[in-house]
C-alpha cells in the first residue's frame, strides 16, 4: 500500500503539471470503529482531481466521445488508490461458520473523467486491482489492531484467494428543486443514477440527497468510497466559511458482489447475496477558502441473508483541499 501511495503522489505531481487552475486532493476513511468490527469493516482512498479541462489532451479527447456526457461541459480527470476490507461477524474465530460474510480485501487504483455543465454532474470510473492476500488487507487490519491494542483477527487463511479484478462505473448526479428553506438558507434535492459493471462490483442504482445551508449548490456532496451514494472531490472554493447538512438514500440491485460471492473462477468461502441493498446516510459539511471536510454516518441494509443484523452502521470521514 505504502508503495501505491508513493506511486499516486508521482501520478498527482504529473498530473497537476498540465492544470493552468488548482485540482483537488482528497482523503476519505470509512470505518465501523463505534460500531463492531465486523462485515465493512474498514476503507481508505486517496484521490486527485485535476482543474477544469485539465489532465491529459487524450482524457479531453476521450470525455468528447462519451455519449453520455452533456453537450456543452467542463471536464476533469481523476486519479486514485484505495483498499477496502471485509470481515465476518467475528473476527476471533478462526474458522467463521458457513453462511458468513468472507474474509477479503480489495487493492485497486482508478482513473476516471467528470463532466460538469453547472446542472449535472457525471462521472466515469475504471477501478483495476486485486482481490485476495495481494490485497495486503490482512497485514493491515493486524498491524493496525496491534497498534490499538485491539483483538487480532484470526480467520484471515480463509480469505477469497487472489484474483485480478476492475470495476466499470458511471454515475449522473442532477441539481433541482433549489429553494429557500427555514432561516433564509437554501435547500436543494439532488436525484442520482447509474450502476456499475465488473467482476468485482455488477450493480445499477437510483437515489437522492438533500442539502440544506449556506450554498449547497457549490459541490455534490463529500466524496464516498465504492460502492456508496455518490459524492465527489468536485467544489467551488470560497474566502468564506460555508457549510451543510444533508441526508438520502441509494437503492442498488446487486448482481455481482465478489466479497460476498465469492471468487470468481476458483472455490472459495460465500455467503448468499441479498439482491437488493439500499444506504440511508446524513451529515455534515463545512469549508473554508480551499478546504472541505465532511462527515457522513452511513446506514446499510443486510447485504447477505445469514448477517446477523438488518443492517451495518460505519462512519466516513472526507477532507479534500484545492492545490
Amino acid at each position: 500500500m505504502f508503495r501505491l501511495l508513493i506511486l499516486f503522489f508521482v501520478i498527482l505531481v504529473s498530473a497537476s503539471a498540465y492544470a493552468e487552475e488548482k485540482g483537488t486532493f482528497s482523503l476519505v476513511a470509512e470505518n465501523d470503529i463505534f460500531h463492531s468490527d465486523r462485515y465493512y469493516t474498514n476503507g481508505i482512498r486517496a484521490s486527485w482531481l485535476s482543474a477544469p479541462n485539465g489532465g491529459s489532451s487524450l482524457a479531453r479527447k476521450a470525455a468528447r466521445l462519451f455519449p453520455l456526457f452533456p453537450e456543452e461541459f467542463t471536464v476533469r480527470t481523476s486519479y486514485a488508490v484505495g483498499q477496502n476490507m471485509y470481515t465476518p461477524k467475528s473476527i476471533t474465530q478462526e474458522d467463521p461458520p458457513e453462511g458468513d460474510r468472507p474474509y477479503a480485501g480489495w487493492l485497486y487504483g482508478s482513473v476516471g473523467l467528470i463532466a460538469e455543465d453547472g446542472k449535472r454532474l457525471d462521472q466515469l470510473e475504471l477501478s483495476i486491482g486485486t482481490v485476495g492476500p495481494s490485497s495486503l488487507a490482512e497485514p493491515t487490519q493486524k498491524a493496525v489492531h496491534r497498534l490499538i491494542g485491539s483483538d487480532n483477527p484470526q480467520g484471515w487463511d480463509g480469505q477469497l484467494k487472489d484474483e485480478p479484478g476492475f470495476i466499470l462505473m458511471y454515475q449522473r448526479n442532477w441539481r433541482s428543486l433549489i429553494t429557500n428553506g427555514a432561516f433564509g438558507f437554501p435547500m436543494d434535492v439532488t436525484p442520482h443514477m447509474g450502476g456499475a459493471f465488473g467482476n468485482i462490483f455488477t450493480y445499477a442504482n437510483t437515489g437522492f440527497m438533500v442539502r440544506y445551508g449556506q450554498q449547497p449548490d457549490l459541490d455534490y456532496g463529500p466524496p464516498r468510497i465504492q460502492p456508496s451514494m455518490p459524492g465527489s472531490g468536485f467544489f467551488v472554493p470560497e474566502n468564506r466559511f460555508r457549510w451543510y447538512v444533508f441526508a438520502g438514500a441509494d437503492g442498488r440491485a446487486v448482481a455481482r458482489n465478489i466479497f460476498i460471492d465469492g471468487n470468481t473462477f476458483r472455490d472459495s468461502a460465500s455467503a448468499d447475496r441479498e439482491p437488493f441493498v439500499m444506504d440511508v446516510q446524513f451529515g455534515v459539511v463545512a469549508s473554508w477558502r480551499e478546504y472541505r471536510l465532511g462527515y457522513t454516518q452511513v446506514m446499510r441494509s443486510r447485504e447477505f441473508e445469514e448477517q446477523g443484523s438488518r443492517y451495518q452502521s460505519f462512519g466516513a470521514v472526507s477532507f479534500s483541499m484545492q492545490m
